[in-house]
């Protein structure tokens, strides 16, 4: 009996060896989403120039949380952003409009959005 024991106590202390105290690795609260997605794209005028130093602000639709990214010297930008449904809104100068956007956009986890380009019709 003192082998059956045995075996019993290592199966124990190998059973209890795998257990992981903690936080569960699968996150199943759908609220609690983890992941970012990246919303990136360009800033550029209708004749195709880059439009550097430009605030871009993703604004989730639902809670109208703001996520903000400033375009580098060729029009780019990024931002890291939860899951949601987002609107784009650019920091615009005088004489300028919008005559391209990208509307509404759905980011999932882990997703990365590209090609989110704005368009601005320059009049000076």
């Amino acid at each position: 009996m003192s082998r059956v024991l045995a075996k019993a106590l290592v199966l124990a202390a190998l059973a209890a060896a795998a257990c992981r105290p903690g936080t569960p690795i699968v996150n199943t609260d759908p609220m609690k989403a983890t992941t970012a997605g990246t919303i990136a794209g360009s800033v550029r005028s209708t004749a195709g120039d880059p439009l550097s130093d430009r605030r871009v602000v993703a604004v989730d639709a639902k809670t109208g949380q703001r996520y903000v990214a400033q375009t580098g010297v060729t029009g780019g930008y990024s931002i890291k952003v939860p899951p949601a449904h987002y609107h784009l809104e650019l920091e615009l100068q005088e004489g300028e409009t919008v005559v391209k956007e990208p509307g509404t956009i759905d980011i999932n986890s882990g997703d990365l959005d590209p090609n989110m380009d704005v368009v601005v019709r320059v009049v000076r």
